[in-house]
């Protein structure tokens, strides 16, 4: 089950050729940590592309693995929101995830 409800986090895409090309990492609870891929999907990405001022989602790609946290809740975005922290989470559908998981996005920008 889905519910809806804010929770702060920034947004930020690395090791990628460009600022809008990267691995997924959301700053959240004091940490930087990558985003899970269970869950993830085009809406996703293009909220994230959106958030960072990068255009448009033009696909998905491998950015190496990250360190530290891996978020596991499933950020489930409609697709047209500002910001992906007004997007609703799963807290209840917790995944086992490794940083083989981690997302990564290409944005048009």
């Amino acid at each position: 089950w889905y519910e809806q409800h804010i929770f702060h986090v920034c947004v930020r895409l690395v090791n990628g050729d460009n600022p809008c090309a990267g691995r997924v990492e959301v700053y959240n609870d004091g940490q930087w940590g990558t985003v899970c891929h269970y869950g993830w999907d085009i809406a996703d990405a293009a909220v994230v592309c959106r958030e960072l001022d990068c255009g448009t989602v033009l696909g998905a790609a491998a950015f190496g693995k990250g360190k530290g946290r891996v978020w596991s809740e499933e950020i489930q975005c409609r697709g047209n929101e500002s910001q992906i922290d007004v997007c609703s989470r799963s807290s209840s559908q917790m995944h086992s995830c490794s940083h083989d998981n981690d997302v990564g996005v290409i944005c048009s920008g």
